[in-house]
């Protein structure tokens, strides 16, 4: 065989094995024999050693998993991966319509696709070949989950040369169909069948649902473990410093073109009926396809009008997401108990005889406050209808007054905390009661040591809540400051108590598990100022708000000095959060802890990237950026932050600047007219800078 027959040999296998791939691993259907399978493959092995050089990244020869990741690194992503509002009737729609039409008049279209029922996940392509596949983490940085992302056969590793960007990014979700979820639970039973195990036992194992199976299957460390459990993925989202269409419709087809999967369901809707219509079509439709599906996510066509549109602190204004109503199950209610979080607020829990509810057992559900419980005039045992809020959070809905008993006592909110049986508190135009023993109630200390190791704050992930449940105990740490004084003699064979009351059993430190707390311990001496200060778990102040006063005030010692005017009189801290801030910094046991953490050498001050130099030459001037520059619009917003401007998100009265380039929303740019606000192009910017 000479070389040009070679190539079309290789090609053609190559085309079929990945298809039988595809079907076999994902879809669970067989449409040739394993020795029919073994013997293509076979052959392109063979071509493929004869002619090493038209082998192929991701030949069929090499899609086979086998690496094992000993922990995921955390990768920051590029574009944040925000979350979406979530509305379950049409009225909300309409009302998410109007707010859109009074921003950027009547002229847009959207698009309707379905929200698939999966894991978000982000893929960076450099050159056409997959670098990088990142999880939505807490959509500011995400597990690097590459090694098994690339098990997955509908993702290429390699795409055919194209008309693409040098490096871009397409998000999408991965799932499990219906099918091979179903196959593997067969599997499954009849080998705990074989072990003996009776019905409910094998009920309690039994995997739950595609959903929860296709992320625990993600987050295996041993990629060839994941092969075995085929995963899916439909790509929905292209990010691009290069923009490849003027809008979202044209680069779903571009990007199928490119060879990425993506789902055929979708469709461009002129207007809001038009997306009611698609709704209502996939709440029957959905029972018919090969993959769960929990909803509608609704997008604004245009690129310039979503950019027109902008952001909340959250979620994109452009887009929302219609979520199907749930499965509800009935259960009876075995009683009421009551948490205390790390700031005192009281969470009223129901105990329910356990349920099955979307493929999960539940037997507890939040009833939030004091006015839930009134609303639903809960009474002891009573029979309650349970449905999963945003299809997560298991929530009482209502109660079967038929089956109330005659004799049954109503259901009264506590008056004193139930761990320290202090007086609650419950502030005029607040929903939560509080304990006020913030420095004397168990649970309030305990919890604000393990927000403190938390990801998005200090990032010990080698310590758990457990073990700072069972540190609490021994004595050994009394709040998050003493973490940084423990050592390896202290840790060694430590014993403590895990588990809830019902199963409660010993654990003890390892000199592994000691090595591993100590080293997160002093890396989490490098992390940012920002986050230091989120992780003091101040009330109100979450990352948003103590990034904003990282920057004001650069460093501890400004911000713990400041008065309550300067603290209050910063753009968009409220008179509530400059109150905590202000207390906060006037307890003394407070400012000794913040004392220790200094001594232990954590991060008291904003550092600067090397480069990077700040000035005052905005002034403090409020800026809005729209349009399309020399620049991308994230370098802009960064310069004008370092020079001392403020960012806002909407044109209003109080707007100073509104930076337009080109392509900019006219909408925006008449309001920004009719209120008088000064617009300037990018090289005035650069003017007022120089």
């Amino acid at each position: 065989m000479n070389e040009l027959e070679a190539v079309s040999r290789i090609t053609e296998l190559t085309v079929q094995l990945n298809k039988y791939n595809y079907h076999y691993y994902v879809l669970s259907e067989s449409l040739i024999s394993d020795q029919q399978f073994d013997l293509l493959l076979k052959e392109l092995e063979r071509l493929e050693h004869e002619f090493p050089h038209l082998a192929a990244i991701d030949s069929p020869t090499k899609k086979v998993g086998g690496e094992v990741t000993k922990e995921f690194k955390s990768v920051k992503h590029k574009y944040p991966m925000l979350s979406l509002g979530n509305t379950y009737s049409e009225e909300d729609l309409i009302e998410f319509d109007n707010r859109i039409k009074k921003s950027i008049g009547e002229h847009f279209q959207y698009v309707a696709e379905l929200k698939f029922d999966g894991l978000a996940i982000s893929l960076t392509y450099v050159k056409g070949k997959l670098e990088r596949a990142v999880t939505r983490g807490d959509g500011v940085q995400g597990d690097d989950v590459t090694a098994n992302v690339k098990t997955i056969k509908s993702i290429p590793h390699q795409l055919s040369p194209g008309n693409y960007p040098d490096e871009f990014e397409i998000r999408g979700e991965i799932f499990m169909h219906k099918r091979t979820f179903e196959k593997l639970n067969d599997k499954l039973r009849k080998e705990l069948e074989l072990k003996g195990l009776d019905e409910e036992e094998i009920a309690e194992k039994l995997y739950k649902n595609p959903r929860n199976f296709a992320s625990g299957t993600l987050k295996q460390q041993d990629s060839k473990e994941v092969a075995k459990r085929p995963l899916d993925a439909f790509l929905y989202f292209l990010y691009s410093d290069i923009p490849v269409a003027d809008n979202h419709h044209d680069s779903l087809k571009i990007a199928s073109s490119w060879g990425f999967q993506v789902s055929d369901h979708y469709r461009l809707c002129p207007k809001i009926d038009d997306v009611i219509q698609f709704i209502k079509e996939y709440e029957l439709e959905r029972k018919n396809l090969g993959y769960e599906i929990d909803g509608v996510v609704i997008k604004v066509n245009n690129y310039l009008q979503q950019e027109e549109l902008g952001f909340t602190a959250k979620t994109p204004r452009w887009a929302i997401s219609f979520k199907y109503k749930t499965e509800r199950a009935v259960t009876l209610l075995q009683k009421v108990t009551y948490q205390v979080g790390r700031t005192g607020a009281i969470t009223p829990v129901a105990n329910l005889t356990p349920v099955l509810l979307a493929g999960t057992t539940v037997k507890r559900a939040s009833l939030y406050n004091a006015d839930e419980i009134e609303r639903l005039d809960l009474h002891e045992h009573d029979v309650v209808f349970v449905e999963k809020g945003g299809e997560i959070i298991p929530k009482i809905v209502g109660v079967d007054l038929l089956q109330r008993k005659a004799d049954a006592a109503r259901v009264t909110y506590i008056t004193h905390c139930p761990e320290c049986d202090t007086l609650l508190q419950r502030k005029e135009g607040d929903a939560l009661h509080y304990c006020p023993n913030e420095n004397g109630c168990k649970p309030q200390l305990k919890g604000k040591i393990e927000h403190f190791i938390g990801r998005k704050a200090m990032n010990i992930d080698s310590l758990g809540a457990e073990t700072v449940s069972g540190l609490f105990d021994k004595g050994l740490i009394a709040n998050y400051s003493d973490l940084y004084e423990l050592n390896k003699e202290v840790l060694l064979n430590l014993e403590f108590e895990v588990g809830d009351d019902d199963e409660k059993k010993k654990r003890s430190l390892k000199e592994k598990s000691v090595q591993n707390i100590l080293d997160g311990i002093e890396a989490s001496k490098k992390v940012p100022f920002e986050r230091v200060l989120f992780a003091m778990g101040i009330r109100l102040v979450g990352e948003t708000v103590a990034r904003k006063l990282a920057q004001h005030f650069q460093n501890m010692e400004a911000l713990q000095h400041a008065d309550l005017a300067t603290i209050n009189n910063i753009h968009e801290i409220g008179e509530k959060i400059a109150g905590n801030v202000y207390h906060f910094f006037r307890d003394e046991r407070n400012r000794a802890i913040v004392d220790k953490l200094k001594r232990h050498g954590l991060q008291m001050s904003i550092v600067e990237e090397e480069g990077v130099v700040r000035s005052s030459k905005l002034g403090g001037k409020s800026f809005l950026v729209s349009g399309v520059f020399t620049i991308s619009r994230d370098e802009m917003k960064k310069i004008i932050e370092l020079n001392g401007g403020r960012l806002v998100s909407a044109v209003s009265g109080k707007l100073d600047y509104l930076v337009a380039g080109d392509k900019m929303g006219p909408e925006k740019l008449k309001k920004a007219n009719d209120l008088g606000v000064r617009i300037i192009s990018e090289s005035e910017l650069k003017e007022m800078l120089n």
